[in-house]
């Protein structure tokens, strides 16, 4: 994974996975693949305009709205926080996943932008990464069995 210079305002990950991209993309679009590998709970509405809610872990809940679905290539969301996390108010700052297809399986580009501080971005750009190495086991067939940060800070 790398995280390339960004502006101070985004945190930017890059993933291969050996997974086509449309395996990959039903985990972003299927709330209990979505659950495998973040989350404890949660409803999702994944359409464009469509709102979620999710407790990533313990009391800390995220929520946004679906801005683009477009199988299986782009997703975009709203993302912050309703309660605990980074002080990062809810549907507050964009998180875009596009999906790049390679001759083996699938390259991810996460870009989250608009985080109001360094620490937000350093805390978000922790999380992602945990939570984007769980996502790429689930997608090439693993378990990352039980979220290892279920009392932690999260994204």
């Amino acid at each position: 994974m790398t995280t390339p210079a960004t502006p101070m305002d985004t945190v930017t990950l890059e993933r291969r996975i050996t997974a086509r991209p449309e395996t990959v993309f039903g985990f972003f679009t299927d709330r209990e693949k979505w659950l495998s590998w973040m989350g404890a709970d949660g409803t999702f509405s994944f359409e464009p305009g469509g709102s979620y809610r999710t407790r990533v872990t313990g009391e800390d809940v995220a929520s946004g709205r679906f801005l683009t679905v477009d199988p299986p290539a782009r997703l975009v969301f709203t993302w912050g926080w309703e309660q605990g996390g980074p002080p990062v108010a809810a549907g507050s700052t964009r998180v875009e996943i596009t999906l790049e297809p390679t001759a083996r399986g699938t390259l991810l580009h996460l870009i989250h932008s608009g985080l109001p501080t360094s620490e937000a971005c350093e805390a978000h750009a922790e999380a992602w990464q945990h939570y984007v190495d769980r996502l790429a086991l689930r997608a090439e067939g693993g378990d990352p069995g039980p979220d290892t940060w279920t009392h932690q800070p999260t994204v």
